[in-house]
């Protein structure tokens, strides 16, 4: 009978070991390949991939790389009803929120803080608003899911939005930029009792984690052409949304109604905000001459059509006023020219007056010389 040394009896151990370790790593490695691709295929039913989300995601600028910035609060009167193409807007942020694939945030009047902290529990919230709700399948404590069918979103109800809307400069790209930072819907509801609708602000978003959504749905926003050439994302973004201010970031937390009760100065505020908006980059460089006189002309016709005054009287004014510079000017010229020749007569008098003192003088010192 031959002894097996320990040292061969060890190396088979090893190796046998090793063996089961590959069977086992196939394995493992073909259920990880099956979660991605389901993970995969959830992204693509959604219709948003991990890759959107990371490309439109912003990166947060520096107050170093800003010279400049106003907070600017806007209400956007937002009535939509959805139709076979269209999606409404509320109804698309609502399957969001409570399918948990974007975060909101609670309203605070004014005091926004995008955290973790403040971000709303989404049950308590339908419960808030009376909205019906059942839990979706999959839904978990941490990762809480509903399920609200379309009759019970009440997307008649929301006929406005709050937005959060950023200027600012930039002194890397030295321009002007505005942004809308975050969207908040608002419902309009009655009491029992009737009377005027009472706004009901229900939680901000931000508009980054919105965009890949807002850009799979198309829209159209003109009366005169019914194709949906835009989304929901360059509405936002090319800024072709319209609505009045009714607060700036302040101290003291008001809002323009508070700081103007009377409408006309409320009204006069706004105007004021919004011109200086639009007029801050303007006024950073210097007007060329060309820009100056056309300033200059727009005031002048501006004056005489509040006089009373035709298109064609303004006209004929202009060219009046421009041949009156020409001949003023030439006559100015005119009257230069004789002067310059005056003083040119006096300059050749006083140069001969002179010449005849120095000739004067130096026979003058001749006679004395030849004298001696």
């Amino acid at each position: 009978m031959k002894v097996i040394p320990e040292n061969i009896k060890n190396k088979k151990w090893i190796i046998a070991a090793l063996l089961l370790l590959g069977l086992a790593m196939p394995s493992y490695a073909q259920v990880v390949r099956k979660s991605d691709k389901k993970d995969k295929k959830e992204e693509s039913a959604a219709g948003v991939t991990f890759r959107m989300k990371e490309f439109y995601e912003s990166k947060p600028v520096s107050d170093a790389d800003l010279m400049w910035m106003r907070v600017v609060y806007r209400q956007l009167d937002f009535p939509e009803e959805p139709t076979e193409d269209q999606e409404s807007l509320f109804r698309l942020i609502m399957k969001l929120v409570t399918n948990n694939q974007v975060p909101a945030y609670e309203y605070l009047d004014g005091r926004e803080i995008f955290t973790d902290q403040y971000k709303i529990n989404v049950q308590e919230m339908l419960d808030r608003f009376h909205i019906l709700y059942t839990e979706a399948k999959g839904s978990t404590e941490k990762n809480p899911k509903f399920v609200i069918e379309e009759s019970d979103v009440p997307s008649n109800e929301v006929l406005s939005y709050y937005i959060i809307e950023r200027w600012e400069f930039s002194s890397t790209a030295n321009e002007m930029k505005r942004r809308v930072d975050a969207i908040c819907p608002v419902l309009h509801r009655t009491d029992d009792f009737g009377g005027e609708p009472i706004r009901y602000p229900m939680f901000w978003i931000k508009l980054d984690a919105l965009r890949p959504y807002l850009t799979q749905q198309s829209i159209f926003i003109d009366d005169d052409n019914n194709l949906p050439k835009y989304t929901y994302d360059d509405f936002f973004q090319l800024c072709m949304y319209d609505g009045e201010i009714y607060k700036t970031r302040n101290l003291r937390n008001l809002s323009l109604m508070q700081m103007y009760p009377d409408p006309d100065d409320l009204k006069h505020a706004q105007d004021s905000i919004e011109t200086r908006l639009k007029s801050f980059e303007q006024r950073l460089w210097v007007p060329s001459r060309e820009e100056l006189q056309a300033k200059a002309e727009a005031e002048e016709e501006a004056r005489l059509k509040a006089e009373g005054k035709t298109d064609d009287v303004v006209v004929e004014e202009r060219e009046e006023k421009k041949t009156n510079t020409r001949n003023s000017r030439s006559v100015r010229q005119k009257k230069e020219t004789p002067k310059k020749e005056s003083t040119k007569k006096k300059k050749s008098r006083s140069s001969s007056i002179d010449d005849s003192n120095t000739s004067s003088r130096s026979g003058v010192t001749r006679s004395v010389r030849r004298t001696r």
